[in-house]
Parts: C-alpha cells; structure tokens; sequence
C-alpha cells in the first residue's frame, strides 16, 4: 500500500495535535472523535491509538485502552510511551506480571521514560520490596516533576487527626450513628477488595473501602442488615496523591467523607454530585 498523499499526511498530523491538545485540557470527547477520524483513514496510526488508550485510560475503561496501546505497540514496537501506558492499564486489571513486562519494556526502549519506573515503583511497593520502590518513586520524579512527586508520608497521629476533624464537622447525629462504625488504617488494597467492584477498582487509585450494612439496609430487615460497618482508609494510595501535606489531609478529608457518605446510604453518583468523588 502506498503511503498517503501529503496533503492527507498533514492532515492526520493536524487532527492528531489537536487531539494532543485536547487531551491535555480533559476534553475527551474531543480526542475520541480526532482520533477515530484519523483511524477512518489510516486505520494503523499508531499515534491515534496512542491517544486513543491514554483517553481511554482517563475515562477508568482499562480493558479498552489496553486494545489501542496493543495496536500502537503493533505499528511502532519500541514506542516507550504505549509500553508504559500498557504496564499501567495492566496493573489496573492485577495482571501484575504483564504490567512488570510491560514496565519493562518502557524502560529499555526509553531510559528516560518516567511512568516506565512509576509502574515498577508500585510493583515493588506490592511485593513488599521497600526500598526498590522508593528508587523507582525518585527516578520518575527526577524525570518528571510534575508528573511524579514523591508520596508524601503519613503517620498515624495525623490519619487520626483528620479523622476526628471530619468527623466533628459532621452533624451530631450522623456522628451518633457513626460511633459503631470502625475506621481502620491498612497500607495497600488487598486483590479481593479491588476485584469488589465493577469494573475492579485500580489497586493504585483506591484510597478508601466501605464494608458493611449501610445506614439504609439497616432500616430494614434484609440479608444485609446486621452486618458490621467498617471503613478503611488506604495509607500508601492517599500518600501518593498529594503533592504535599496540605493536599494529603484535603484528599484524606474527602476520602473519609466519601466513605461515611457510602455508609449512609448514598451511591457514587449522590458523592459526585457533593464533589466527593
């Protein structure tokens, strides 16, 4: 097959700037339907299905940006960005193994690709290995301040302050009913918990887990009702999303009132609406 006409090539490079920018300002709608029409002519860019699995990614559809980084990784094997946005997405699903392969690959076809040691940094951080991931932590940092700031640590003393603190802003009678429910510090989900959910939540993006009867169930006399409630807040996830100690106790603040908001009843799309998601 020849290679397209120039005034189609330069198009195509247009469409996909355009998607590149629109990605950048959360726009994704946008992106989709740029990249969807440079497929429609050149059904193998591999920059389209680039874009298309990080657009893909921020709308949390792991399983669908995984097919595009595939087809990039296809059209252009030593493109380290798909490698890295692939070891992602693979970790999001716990195929652990693959992701480590994947994070593998980024980093030989790139040294300085940073998201390549950010995947490995939270493999080892899972295996346990300490001092591996913290290495990994610094060098996507130093490659990418921005993108990769080091997790900000969190004692216990200071979970439990914000606990408290959100917990006292909250009417007294929500905080009666809370007084039985236990709120539990654990550094990482365990598998069980992130295959919960539906799709399974990212073993790196979930900071806080309720368990139990919900005020609602226990209203009435279902199955459901008379189980304990339990909210469990995720030290090693809240540490990696904050920049600084302000940021970590207003995404601590947020996480435990999300969690109380499960607790009363209340579904993802109610704790949206209240800007707690």
């Amino acid at each position: 097959m020849s290679p397209p006409r120039e005034p189609v090539r330069s198009e195509i490079d247009r469409q996909l700037d355009a998607a590149e920018s629109a990605l950048e300002r959360g726009d994704i709608e946008r992106v989709l339907d740029l990249c969807t029409q440079v497929l429609e002519v050149d059904p193998g860019h591999p920059g389209a299905h680039f874009l298309l699995g990080d657009a893909l990614r921020d709308l949390q559809e792991p399983e669908a940006a995984e097919e595009h980084y595939r087809a990039a990784l296809r059209a252009d094997p030593q493109h380290a960005s798909s490698w890295s946005g692939l070891a992602s997405v693979l970790f999001d699903q716990l195929r652990y193994e693959e992701a480590r392969n994947a994070a593998l690959r980024a980093i030989r076809a790139d040294p300085g690709e940073p998201e390549g040691y950010y995947v490995r940094a939270l493999l080892r951080e899972r295996r346990g290995d300490e001092a591996g991931a913290q290495r990994d932590y610094r060098k996507a940092f130093r490659l990418d301040p921005e993108g990769y700031a080091p997790p900000t640590p969190m004692d216990d003393a200071l979970v439990e302050a914000v606990v408290q603190q959100a917990l006292m802003a909250m009417h007294p009678s929500i905080r009666a009913y809370l007084e039985n429910v236990a709120i539990l510090l654990e550094e990482l989900p365990d598998d069980e918990t992130c295959a919960s959910f539906d799709p399974p939540a990212s073993p790196a993006m979930l900071l806080g887990f309720f368990s139990g009867s919900s005020l609602m169930d226990r209203t009435t006399e279902g199955p459901f009702a008379t189980l304990p409630a339990t909210i469990v807040l995720f030290r090693r996830n809240l540490e990696r999303m904050a920049a600084d100690r302000d940021r970590l106790i207003e995404e601590l603040q947020i996480t435990v009132l999300h969690e109380v908001g499960h607790f009363l009843g209340l579904d993802e799309d109610d704790l949206e609406q209240r800007g707690l998601d």
